[in-house]
C-alpha cells in the first residue's frame, strides 16, 4: 500500500507527523497532490486546547495549494496538472443561507482539516460536495504556492472588508498587527481606504509591523488609541474599525473609535468563557453605529483573494516569513508561540 507523510490530530498536544495510506480519488472526487499548506492560528489552538469540531484522527491544515494529480470519472471542469486552492469550509448548498449566496453561513458546514482530511499532507480528497458546490479555484501558475496558500485567509479579510462596505476614500483603524490584522489592513487599501491606522500593543508584533506600509503605526501601550484616531479624523473617528486581536478590551474601545454610522467589525473571535462584551448601548443607539461579525469566506471571495495575490501591492512576500517541510510542524508552532514570524508555511 502506498503511504504518505501527514500531520494527523489526535486530541489537545497530541499530533504526529506520521506515514498513512495515500487516500483513493472516488468517481465524484478530485485528488490533490499538496504544495503548500500554511499554519493557521486556529491549527495553533488546536494543538494546545483540543477542538470539539474535530474527530480524530483527522489530518489538519486547510490553508493549502496543490496540483490536481487524479480527476474522478464523474468529475467535469478540471484536468491533472491544474493548480487550486479551495473554499474551505465546505457547504451543503440546499439550506437557506446557501440557496442566498452565504456558503460560509451554511448551517451544516463541514471544514477542510477538520471534517475532512486537511492539507498537511502529501495527497488530498476533494469531496464530491465540495466540486458541486463551487468550492474549488483554480490558480494562475504564476502565482508560487506558498502565497497561493494564503488565498483562504486573506479571503476571510475579503469577507471582513466587504460587510463593512469599505471604500474609496474612507478612513481604517485595524487593531491587531497579525497576520490577519495586516491582510485586512492591506485588503482595505485595495478596496480604496484613503488612510490606514493599524495599531498593536508593544513587543514582537509591533517590531514586524513596522515593515509594512500603513498611514500610522500606533503603540497601544504607550499611546492613546481613542485620542490618536480623533486627532487623524478631525475629532470625528474612523469610517471602520475591525478588530483583528482576539481582546475583550479591543472590541468594546472600538465604538469609540468609529464616526457616527460607523462600522465596527469583530473580526477576531473570542475565546470559550471570555467572550461576553460591556458596551454602551447609548453610543451605538445615538451614533448609528453598525456592530458586525465576519466568519470564513465564499469562493467568489477566493477568486478576489487570488487577484489581490497578484497585485505588486500586495506584501505576501513579508507575510510568509518561514518556510519548513511538514515534519517540522512542532517547529513551526514554535514559531508562532514565540511571535518570531507571521505566516508559517509547511512544505510536503
Amino acid at each position: 500500500m502506498q503511504t504518505m507523510r501527514a500531520v494527523v490530530y489526535y486530541g489537545k498536544q497530541d499530533v504526529r507527523v506520521e506515514r498513512i495510506p495515500v487516500p483513493a480519488c472516488g468517481a465524484d472526487e478530485l485528488r490533490v497532490q499538496i504544495q503548500a499548506c500554511a499554519v493557521c492560528g486556529s491549527d495553533y489552538k488546536t494543538y494546545n486546547n483540543g477542538n470539539p469540531r474535530m474527530k480524530p484522527p483527522v489530518t489538519m491544515g486547510h490553508e493549502f495549494s496543490g496540483i490536481v494529480e487524479s480527476v474522478g470519472a464523474n468529475v467535469r471542469g478540471f484536468a491533472a496538472g491544474e493548480r487550486i486552492v479551495m473554499a474551505t469550509s465546505v457547504s451543503c448548498g440546499k439550506c437557506p443561507y446557501c440557496l442566498r449566496g452565504w456558503n460560509n453561513l451554511c448551517i451544516d458546514l463541514k471544514p477542510m482539516g477538520f471534517h475532512y482530511p486537511g492539507g498537511m499532507a502529501e495527497y488530498l480528497i476533494i469531496p464530491s460536495t465540495a466540486i458541486k458546490n463551487g468550492h474549488v479555484v483554480k490558480v494562475p501558475p504564476s502565482l508560487e504556492p506558498e502565497y497561493a496558500a494564503l488565498a483562504e485567509p486573506i479571503s476571510c479579510a475579503v469577507n471582513s472588508v466587504e460587510n463593512c462596505r469599505i471604500t474609496e476614500g474612507n478612513t481604517v483603524v485595524v487593531i491587531g498587527a497579525g497576520p490577519l490584522g495586516i491582510m485586512n489592513l492591506f485588503v482595505a487599501k485595495g478596496f480604496g481606504a484613503r488612510k490606514t491606522i493599524l495599531a498593536q500593543r508593544e513587543g514582537k508584533r509591533l517590531e514586524a509591523a513596522k515593515q509594512f506600509d500603513c498611514d500610522l503605526l500606533v503603540n497601544t501601550t504607550k499611546d492613546d488609541l481613542v485620542e490618536i484616531v480623533k486627532a487623524e479624523t478631525d475629532a470625528l473617528g474612523a469610517d471602520c474599525v475591525i478588530v483583528a486581536a482576539p481582546s475583550v478590551q479591543a472590541q468594546e474601545q472600538a465604538i469609540d473609535l468609529v464616526s457616527k454610522r460607523g462600522r465596527v467589525c469583530l473580526f477576531a473571535s473570542l475565546p470559550v468563557g471570555n467572550n461576553m462584551l460591556h458596551l454602551d448601548s447609548r453610543k451605538i443607539h445615538y451614533n448609528e453605529l453598525n456592530i458586525l461579525g465576519t466568519s470564513d469566506s465564499t469562493a467568489r471571495q477566493v477568486t478576489k483573494a487570488i487577484e489581490i495575490l497578484q497585485q505588486p501591492s500586495f506584501p505576501k512576500e513579508k507575510l510568509v516569513t518561514h518556510k519548513l517541510p511538514l515534519q517540522q510542524f512542532e517547529e513551526a508552532l514554535t514559531i508562532m508561540q514565540s511571535r518570531e514570524g507571521l505566516r508559517v508555511v509547511l512544505t510536503p
